[in-house]
C-alpha cells in the first residue's frame, strides 16, 4: 500500500516505511505530507525489502520498524545493507536497549521509541538526512584534502573510504566518525568530542550508540578491539585511529 503516491514531485523527500501498523503509516504520512515528505508505506518485511533495494526507485530515507511479520526490522535492514546504504532510522518498541544496540550494529543511522511524538521524528528524520547529504563548508572552493592512514583513504569532499582499494559500505555517521578518527590521527577523541561532532542527534552523555558505532567500524576495518590495527580504545579517554605501518 503506498500512502502516496510513489513519484515524487521535485524537490520532495521520498521516503519509504516499513511498518506493518498501517494506522501509524497514514498518521506519518498524513504529518510529513505538507512538510515535504512523499510517505511511501509497506506492510511486511520481505516487501519492504523488495521495494527498499529496487534499482528502479530512490528513497532519501527509510523508516524500518522492528516487529515485522515474515521478516523482522534487523533482518529486513541486514538485507538492505548488503545493497544499499539508504539512512535508516529504526523502530524500536518500548525503547528498549537491546534492539537499539542491535539496530545500530547492522547498520541502522538512528533509533526511536515507538512512543515517539512528531516533532520528535520530524527532528531525527531531518538529522540523518543531513548526515547523509552532508558536503564541504559553504565558501570553500578547495577541495578538502584526502586523509591517508596506512592502506586507509578517506575522502571528506565524496565522502567514501577506501581500504587496501576496497570502497568501504559506511553509513553516514561510521563515516562522520571514521573521518574525525583520521583529521586526528594519532591523537586521542574522547567519547564527547565524537559525540560533539556528530551532534545532529541528541544524543545522551550516557548513550552507548556511539562504542556501537566503533564497533561497526572496527568490523568493516577488520580490525580487533583486542588487537587493533587501526582503532584503538584509550579507557576512560577515548578512541584514537592509529597506522598500522607504524611500529
Amino acid at each position: 500500500m503506498s500512502a502516496t503516491n510513489t513519484d515524487s514531485a521535485a524537490g520532495r523527500t521520498r521516503l519509504l516505511m516499513i511498518d506493518d501498523d498501517k494506522k501509524l503509516c497514514r498518521l506519518v504520512a498524513g504529518y510529513l505530507g505538507p512538510l515535504g515528505f512523499d510517505v511511501t508505506a509497506v506492510h511486511d518485511g520481505l516487501e519492504g525489502v523488495e521495494r527498499a533495494t529496487n534499482a528502479d526507485e530512490t528513497w532519501h530515507a527509510i523508516i524500518l520498524d522492528v516487529m515485522m511479520p515474515s521478516l523482522d526490522g534487523f533482518e529486513v535492514l541486514r538485507r538492505i545493507r548488503a545493497k544499499r546504504d539508504t539512512p535508516v532510522l529504526m523502530l524500536t518498541a518500548r525503547g528498549d536497549e537491546t534492539d537499539r544496540i542491535v539496530g545500530l550494529e547492522v547498520g541502522a543511522d538512528d533509533y526511536l521509541p515507538k512512543t515517539f511524538s512528531t516533532r520528535e521524528l520530524l527532528a531525527r528524520l531531518r538529522a540523518v538526512l543531513r548526515r547523509a547529504a552532508r558536503t564541504p563548508a559553504e565558501g570553500s572552493d578547495a577541495p578538502a584534502a584526502e586523509l591517508v592512514v596506512g592502506p586507509l583513504r578517506v575522502s571528506p569532499d565524496t565522502r567514501t573510504a577506501v581500504l587496501n582499494d576496497t570502497p568501504l559500505a559506511l553509513t553516514p555517521v561510521e563515516f562522520d566518525l571514521l573521518a574525525s578518527l583520521a583529521k586526528a590521527r594519532g591523537r586521542v577523541k574522547s567519547r564527547e568530542a565524537l559525540l560533539e561532532e556528530i551532534r545532529d542527534r541528541n544524543y545522551d552523555v550516557f548513550d552507548r550508540s556511539i562504542d556501537v558505532h566503533i564497533s561497526a567500524l572496527r568490523k568493516k576495518l577488520g580490525d580487533d578491539a583486542k588487537n587493533p590495527r587501526f582503532i584503538r580504545t584509550l579507557r576512560s579517554a577515548g578512541y584514537m585511529l592509529v597506522n598500522p605501518a607504524s611500529p
